[in-house]
């Protein structure tokens, strides 16, 4: 059965871990929801991870709609929250009507935006209008540029309390989710403690209140780099690239296809079948 957001709530209350897993196809959310996850996130991520993008910049709306459907189709009983790209909350307008197409046309039960008190009146105006949002604070991929890369943010008091009081801004705002990125776990324990809605860990230490991980990170599919907070429980991608040299070579000698992958037809037909 889909999770809610009053589930996610009781969750927290009650000291029950929640799972999230970022996946972007059809057949990844169906093993997500088949292995129970409480929450597929659609993540913007996909830039680098299946679009091969440098990073999550250049990703459009689009291509959020592209990847959305495709797993909802694949999830249906999952609560799935898909996040709105650069630029495309740029402006309360633009927000409304982004979001909007992610619930209404992407399937997505939420919409996630990067930033902190800044866009506070963004995520009023997405709720006001019954959109569900969750927030992301810490290092934010959209604007890592400013941030001065991918770097642990918070790691001195002033931006500690930078992150304090804008996890408890957004949730003033509305947020009834809080995604944590690259943190120290004494800030996110403490943020976590602070807060009445339940915040999900990345790079953020055991204390949240949930954790989220790439799938492609976790089965070992990606390989440009592996970050110190990913725990690979597979090595898919390796046996992947095993399978397919094995393929590539059995085509070269001859040995694909063999008798049992071949089509025939009865002997009576072979005899009197002519293609000039």
């Amino acid at each position: 059965m889909k999770k809610t957001i009053p589930d996610f709530i009781k969750a927290k209350e009650t000291g029950e871990k929640i799972t999230m897993l970022t996946a972007y196809d059809y057949p990844s959310a169906r093993l997500a929801e088949g292995a129970g996850i409480d929450v597929i996130l659609v993540g913007d991520s996909l830039g680098m991870v299946v679009l091969g993008y440098e990073s999550t910049v250049p990703v459009t709306m689009d291509e959020m709609l592209h990847h959305a459907k495709a797993v909802r189709r694949g999830a249906p009983q999952t609560f799935i929250v898909v996040d709105m790209p650069f630029m495309s909350y740029s402006t309360l307008e633009l927000a409304l009507h982004n979001a909007g197409r992610l619930i209404q046309e992407g399937g997505a039960d939420a919409v996630k935006l990067e930033g902190g008190e800044d866009f506070t009146e963004i995520v009023k105006a997405l709720s006001k209008a019954g959109i569900p949002v969750v927030g992301h604070i810490g290092l934010t991929p959209q604007t890592a540029t400013q941030l001065g890369g991918y770097k642990v943010q918070g790691k001195d008091l002033e931006s500690a309390r930078k992150l304090g009081k804008d996890a408890q801004a957004l949730q003033e705002a509305g947020i009834f989710m809080l995604v944590l990125e690259l943190i120290p776990s004494q800030v996110s324990a403490r943020i976590s403690s602070i807060l009445s809605i339940p915040t999900i860990g990345i790079g953020a230490g055991a204390e949240c209140d949930g954790q989220v991980l790439v799938y492609h990170d976790i089965l070992g599919l990606f390989d440009r780099f592996i970050p110190k907070f990913v725990r690979q429980y597979a090595q898919l991608g390796e046996q992947a690239l095993q399978a397919i040299q094995k393929y590539n070579q059995e085509v070269k000698e001859k040995a694909f296809p063999a008798a049992e992958h071949v089509f025939n037809l009865a002997d009576e037909i072979i005899a009197k079948l002519h293609i000039d």
